[in-house]
This record gives structure tokens, sequence and C-alpha cells, in this order.
């Protein structure tokens, strides 16, 4: 045997045939790229199916080498696309579908409600990626973040307020400068509704035909239909400005996820789309949840 000829064990054939296999490949590959003009490291679940029932294995080094295609550039669904085709013509007579997940954590800066300052809100962020007979598939999966004040929480600490003011004011003549005293005070508000921190998770499947990803107005079209985004740095004005927005705008789990399908509903390049929001109680020590889903029509 030549010694500059190495073995190719993976390219042995089998007398017997074997099961194919939906996927084989690799999980958690670093990689960085840039989303949203943003850089994103990613991790990276890159394979194949293995299909052909005599071969033992698959190319993975040849997979592992088309990533590169995708370093420090924008993420756009034509690259992605043009790296899963190559997955397959590297594995052809093997492989009938290629898979290349991406994930990892967007870093945007925020800016505050009133006052100058911003500060970074990390996005959890997801593109899980097919290429196979029946065509490019793409879904984006994307968390964030939005307090929720609960609406009943609201009402009877309404109720609780105007008893007080009943019996604190009950025989005495109304006077102005009194009321204004009385409303800036604990005494006054002896009760505040329950708020939490909530979050929405959003499984977009997307156009295949999609050139380039609208990731910031999903983002800013799901966060304005809350109306009450997570803040980052804050002044008190900005504090005040958030207190305003949750009064403004009380939700239970099923307001919030009516607001987000109907906000998705109205947003180009999404051929369905399911979502989830989680509404962590502070009342109870269970969590609050509704879904819904929803398909463009034919």
């Amino acid at each position: 045997m030549n010694a500059l000829t190495l073995p190719d064990i993976a390219a042995q054939t089998s007398a017997q045939a074997q099961p194919a296999l939906d996927f084989v490949g690799m999980q958690q590959i670093a990689l960085p790229v840039q989303l949203a003009g943003m850089p994103l490291a990613c991790r990276v679940d890159a394979g194949v199916s293995l299909d052909d029932a005599s071969a033992r294995g698959i190319h993975m080094s040849r997979l592992y080498l088309a990533l590169e295609a995708l370093e420090h550039q924008p993420l756009t669904l034509p690259a992605v696309k043009r790296v899963l085709r190559q997955f397959l013509d590297s594995h052809e007579g093997l492989s009938q579908r290629a898979y290349l997940n991406l994930r990892g954590e967007l870093l945007l800066k925020r800016p505050a409600l009133v006052s100058p300052l911003a500060g970074w809100k990390a996005y959890p962020v997801a593109l899980n990626t097919r290429l196979d007979a029946t065509g490019f598939h793409v879904e984006l999966q994307l968390t964030l973040g939005y307090s929720s004040t609960c609406p009943c929480s609201a009402a009877l600490a309404r109720q609780l307020i105007q008893q007080r003011f009943v019996d604190d004011f009950a025989g005495k003549s109304l006077d102005h400068a009194d009321i204004i005293d009385w409303l800036g005070s604990s005494q006054g508000i002896l009760a505040t509704p329950h708020s939490q921190r909530s979050e929405a998770r959003l499984q977009l499947h997307l156009d295949p035909t999609l050139q380039e990803l609208p990731l910031l107005h999903w983002l800013d079209s799901a966060e304005a239909a809350l109306g009450t985004a997570l803040q980052t740095a804050v002044k008190r004005a900005d504090e005040q400005a958030f207190a305003l927005a949750n009064g403004q705008n009380l939700m239970f789990c099923e307001d919030a996820a009516r607001r987000l399908h109907q906000t998705l509903r109205e947003q180009d390049g999404l051929q369905r789309f399911a979502l989830e929001v989680v509404h962590a109680e502070s009342l109870h020590a269970h969590d609050a949840v509704a879904r819904s889903h929803w398909s463009r029509p034919a």
C-alpha cells in the first residue's frame, strides 16, 4: 500500500443493507456571523441524511468546511441555501436532505423611554433550515421579554383605593389641595396591582425566497404590540414612563397572545407561525401560558 494514501473508512461499503439515517453530522459548532447588522457568535448544527443503505458514513469535514462561506458575513437565506446545496452536492448519492441550524443571542442596543440613556438587551434567536426534494424550509425562533400587569389585580387595587377615599373624606368638604396630597400619599394609594416579567416565544416559518431577514422590524413590531418591553439603563423619568406604559397596557396572557397574533398576521414574509407567551406569576407559584398559531391561506 502506498504510504501516502490515507485510509477513508467512511467511504467503505457494507455488503449488508443498513437502515437509512435521518440525520448524521455535527452540533455545537462555533461560528461567527452577522445578523441584523450585529456580530453573532453562533452555535451550529450541520448534517445530512444518510440514505445509501450500503454506505458506512458521511464526510463530516466537508460539512464543516462548507460553513466557512457564512463566516463574518451577513446571514441571509440565499447564503444559507447555498451552503445546504453544497452539503448535498458533496454527498451526492449518499444524502437527500441537508440541515443547518444556527442559534445564539443577538445583542441590540435599546434606548430608554424618555432619557438619553441606552443599554444592551439579549434576544435569543435560532434559525432552523432544511433543503430536500420538497424545497427550502426555514423557521426562525425569537424570544423577547416584557412586563405584564394583571387587569384583575389592577381593578381590585382601584376598588380598595376608592373605598379608602370614601372612608377618609366621609362627611368632609372636598378640597382640591387635600385630594392632591391624599393621592400622593401611601395612605391614599394603599394597594398596587401585581406585575411580572413575561416572555414571548415566536416560531416564524419564513418565505424561503426572502432576500433579507427583517429581524429588527419583526422584533420592533412585537414589542410595540405589547407596549411594555423590558428596559435596560433607566433614570427615574424612564421608570415613571414604564409605570405609565404598564398601566395603559394591562394584560392577561390571553391579551398578550392576541396582540402578538394580530401583529404577526400583518407581517410580510411569514408563511405561518406559532407563538407562546409565559407570564411568570408574582401572585401564584405557577405560570400563566397562552399559545396560538396561524397559517397563510394557500
